[in-house]
């Protein structure tokens, strides 16, 4: 069922205050990583809370109780939960999306001020921190709201939202929450399906849904020996070097064609279905886009469906940073400091999980250290972990969504899955035990978390329809 036409009469008539709108909430610095933007977070929290009560939905403020960032305790932003509508021969839809944002400075190499929506009226960007991640998809569902409320429309389902501040942060305190409210009589309680707008599509052309996310398992190794830095012309050939050790160890985790060289991992990983594998080869992506958005001609394999499945189906081993190692201008010749640290993460997929993964990658290197006969000292821990994700692309709730872009762009959406985390993502589909859709609204070069963030006033607009059109879509498939 499509749409009203008055519903997308509305928004086009009104896509001037929706901008203003977004430009309102790009202002707020809401960065939740850093102390000094506490407050911001909380400001932004009191702008949607306002923004929600101005359109007739239901709207309350949760506390999420403490938590410690760089030594100082602070009190977490809320989680923002809403309704409107609960009339039960309709479905209830819930509707998450954060309000936190990245760090930007101006000095960190944006073209403008990055809490300032700057719209380019040559290429209908709309350039700002968040427009992309997640304040526009968030305030796309607030624009779908008004128009229905204002052009008198009656929504096609019943919805409840949950809005978070610390999705850049690891959203601390939302899955207690989440779990808690999930019981019978409890806020989640009849929601029939969950939709979450905190992607992209792959590229600049193509709309998608996504139905898997890869989970992660990060790493810190250290390797530690002498009780200070020693002179290399004194100590080197005479004593086991932490550093040495160290980039021993890093250099047995990964080829450099992405292979994995830790045996048994292979093993966990759910096989290619031919049914899958028929959804890579279709998907409007190529190997030039992957080079094109990665800056240079470096990518692994010139097969689509290998470099896309190593995105978005297979396990991938990244190692990300060594600490203790001289990086300073000059020539010093000390030995590396008494104790070495490299950090490496695994993004996991189906049927991986941090607790099957951990013990494998634990045992291997304590295994090849000792190969080393060092007297040096190994310590490997998890820093954090989350389990990957996939559901059923075929339910009712994507086949809504399926409809309601062909409707507003007329293509056949991909049908994806990502090689990020969204951790709430799994959260939601245990806990409450329903589907969750992925339905994005920006475009793959927006840049999110990078300078120069932008969302196109096509996307916002047409995405806000395409949201609207999706809830018409799920209120008129009938569910046994």
């Amino acid at each position: 069922m499509t749409a009203p036409k008055q519903f997308a009469s509305y928004v086009d008539a009104n896509a001037e205050s929706y901008i203003q709108r977004l430009a309102k909430a790009v202002a707020i610095p809401s960065v939740s990583g850093d102390a000094k933007y506490r407050q911001h977070v909380f400001d932004m929290a009191d702008f949607l809370v306002n923004e929600m009560r101005s359109l007739g939905i239901n709207v309350h403020k949760v506390d999420l109780g403490k938590h410690v960032l760089d030594g100082e305790e602070l009190q977490l932003p809320p989680a923002i939960l809403g309704s409107i509508g609960n009339d039960p021969k309709k479905k209830t839809i819930l509707l998450y999306a954060h309000y936190d944002v990245q760090p930007a400075l101006l000095s960190d190499g944006w073209d403008h001020e990055p809490f300032r929506l700057t719209p380019d009226p040559k290429t209908g960007r709309l350039y700002g921190r968040g427009a992309s991640d997640d304040k526009g998809p968030l305030l796309g569902w607030l624009n779908v709201v008004e128009a229905h409320v204002k052009s008198n429309i009656e929504l096609p389902v019943n919805l409840k939202f949950c809005f978070e501040g610390m999705e850049e942060s690891g959203s601390d305190g939302l899955d207690d929450l989440i779990k808690a409210e999930s019981p019978k009589g409890k806020f989640f309680d009849g929601v029939h399906a969950v939709c979450i707008s905190d992607n992209y599509w792959l590229n600049d052309r193509t709309p998608c849904l996504t139905y898997g996310l890869r989970g992660i398992s990060y790493y810190k190794v250290s390797v530690s020996g002498p009780a200070r830095d020693l002179h290399s012309g004194v100590f080197g050939n005479t004593v086991h070097e932490p550093m040495t050790d160290l980039i021993h160890l890093l250099g047995k985790l990964v080829t450099p064609t992405g292979e994995i060289k830790i045996p048994g991992l292979a093993n966990l990983v759910a096989p290619l279905t031919e049914e899958e594998r028929k959804r890579y080869e279709v998907i409007d992506y190529s190997v030039a886009d992957v080079e094109h958005s990665a800056g240079a001609r470096v990518a692994i394999s010139d097969d689509k469906v290998r470099v896309l499945t190593g995105r978005m189906r297979e396990p991938s081993l990244s190692i990300h940073g060594i600490e203790g190692a001289f990086s300073a201008p000059g020539a010093k010749t000390s030995v590396a400091k008494t104790t070495s640290k490299g950090k490496f993460s695994i993004r996991l997929v189906p049927d991986m999980t941090p607790e099957l993964v951990d013990p494998i990658v634990i045992n291997y290197l304590e295994g090849e250290f000792a190969k080393l006969n060092s007297k040096n000292k190994l310590k490997i821990e998890n820093l954090h972990g989350g389990k990957p994700w996939v559901t059923d692309p075929g339910h009712w709730n994507y086949k809504a969504a399926i409809k309601a872009t062909e409707t507003i762009y007329k293509k056949t959406p991909d049908l994806t899955r990502e090689g990020g985390s969204i951790p709430v993502t799994l959260t939601f589909a245990e806990a409450l035990g329903v589907n969750v859709l992925l339905l994005p609204m920006g475009r793959g070069d927006d840049g999110a978390h990078s300078t120069n963030e932008k969302l196109d006033r096509s996307n916002y607009i047409e995405g806000t329809k395409l949201l609207g059109t999706y809830l018409h879509e799920v209120g008129a498939i009938s569910i046994v």
